[in-house]
């Protein structure tokens, strides 16, 4: 019998090095000592302005500056250091998000990756974006802490930049399709809407189908971009995953004709993954930031729980895509940790007539493709261990 979450806290706690930014072991909370969460713009208790500030990737609480929309961010009042709101603060995206008062750009690090937004004078797609916002913030913040370049297409480089085009289909067609080309990720706003997003998942027998999954996916594709194609890691690439070569098109119609192969389970961690090497790529860097972030937040807010049965055969070191490295043991406590809360949070969404919160089973396969990632990211961070 094994506590499930006191064993998660504490593989954790020992495997995570100290050097990552401030404050991620901590549950946000207000000057006020209530808890605050990443949307927050003011706390629900005392009332007190809050910000999300991308240097030290916290919410944190906010005293008026010296002039008209300058704050001051809780920790920072002897650094006269201020900031002002994202423009888009007061628009439907209603980003809480902050921006130094020196900096020409109006818009926060999230929102000046914006290259199309939806027509504000529909109610239903500006409802729309803000859920869209909400997602590509989240993923944007992951991204920083990952210590990833993260820079927009539209205002600061636009050879290596992303950029974010969120249309709706016209009435007629043709209908938008989400995708990603040489950094510009296109998201089909009707996405957004959640009888349409079951609906089409439903249609494709998807088993999870979310904003912020397709948001990690997609950026998966741009950073294969930046950190796989022309570099060293490519010929890794291609031994592990697949060569990228084969042609995409009629690896798509063959698909979408005859279906994933049988086995697909033993090398993929979703059917899609299965469809081109690419497609693998994408797919595998998106279940590394779902695991990565859950387990992140799970940390930060010290879970426990009832002891349960360890159900399945743990992961060892031999499994890694380089079980020498010397993070090792650290990504095993990692992802055996992910196996042990999923386990637990499927079973609680079951009693509670809800789908598997994690519908995935990770093959010892996937687990070298996600190793691979790590040392990937690790690579593109200075080398620096990110657990």
């Amino acid at each position: 019998m094994l506590g499930i979450f006191e064993a998660i806290t504490k593989r954790l706690v020992e495997a995570w090095k100290s050097d990552e930014p401030s404050g991620r072991r901590n549950a946000f909370r207000c000057r006020c000592e209530r808890p605050i969460y990443f949307q927050n713009s003011f706390c629900l208790g005392c009332k007190t302005p809050l910000g999300y500030q991308p240097d030290d990737l916290q919410v944190l609480a906010m005293s008026p500056g010296p002039q008209p929309d300058w704050w001051i961010v809780e920790g920072e009042e002897d650094q006269e250091t201020y900031w002002r709101r994202c423009e888009n603060f007061d628009s439907p995206a209603g980003c809480n998000w902050l921006v130094p008062v020196d900096d020409e750009e109006p818009l926060c690090r999230s929102c000046r990756l914006n290259h199309t937004i939806p027509s504000l004078d529909n109610a239903e797609s500006a409802l729309w974006w803000r859920k869209i916002e909400n997602a590509k913030r989240r993923l944007v913040a992951q991204l920083l802490q990952l210590g990833l370049p993260v820079v927009s297409k539209v205002s600061e480089d636009p050879e290596q930049g992303v950029m974010f085009d969120f249309l709706r289909s016209p009435e007629k067609g043709p209908r938008v399709m989400t995708g990603h080309a040489a950094g510009l990720i296109t998201l089909n706003v009707e996405e957004a809407d959640d009888s349409v997003r079951e609906r089409i998942r439903h249609e494709m027998r998807e088993p999870y189908r979310t904003l912020l999954g397709h948001f990690r996916h997609e950026i998966g594709h741009y950073y294969w971009d930046r950190l796989i194609d022309k570099t060293p890691w490519q010929e890794k690439f291609r031994e592990l995953f697949g060569d990228e070569r084969e042609d995409y098109a009629a690896a798509l119609k063959r698909n979408y004709e005859q279906g994933p192969p049988v086995d697909w389970r033993d090398r993929h961690i979703s059917s899609y993954a299965s469809v081109h090497p690419w497609e693998d790529w994408a797919e595998t860097w998106a279940h590394y930031l779902h695991v990565v972030d859950s387990l992140d937040t799970a940390l930060r807010f010290g879970l426990r729980g009832e002891d349960v049965e360890q159900a399945v055969e743990p992961f060892t070191i031999d499994d890694l895509y380089d079980p020498k490295d010397a993070d090792a043991k650290r990504v095993i406590l990692l992802v055996n940790s992910w196996v042990q809360l999923t386990t637990v949070i499927n079973e609680l969404a079951r009693s509670m007539g809800q789908q598997d919160f994690y519908p995935f089973v990770m093959s010892r396969t996937v687990l070298r493709k996600m190793h691979f990632i790590q040392l990937v990211v690790k690579e593109a961070r200075g080398g620096a261990s990110l657990i």
